[in-house]
């Protein structure tokens, strides 16, 4: 059976001066760069984060995989928002 392919957009925010995460998280987006079709980063002055946003086309699994990893580096959130019936 064929896995159903969805496209997801992740915001992601990562604090500043957070080197351990920011290096995780750019293994993680190396690691799943086949899945993604967009990336945009944003620095935000005066914020003590910034702001990146991913789009990914993929099955759901590979899509959760993703947000999981990067859910649990220290100073990374992240949100996912997955559209449906494409």
């Amino acid at each position: 059976m064929d896995k159903e392919i969805k496209i997801a957009s992740a915001l992601i925010t990562v604090q500043k001066n957070n080197e351990t995460g920011i290096n995780l998280l750019n293994r993680i987006l190396s690691d799943f760069s086949s899945f993604i079709i967009a990336r945009q980063g944003l620095s935000l002055p005066g914020k003590d984060f910034n702001i990146i946003t991913i789009v990914l086309e993929s099955d759901l699994n590979t899509i959760n995989s993703f947000a999981g990893k990067t859910g649990r580096i220290k100073g990374v959130s992240i949100k996912i928002l997955i559209q449906k019936n494409i």
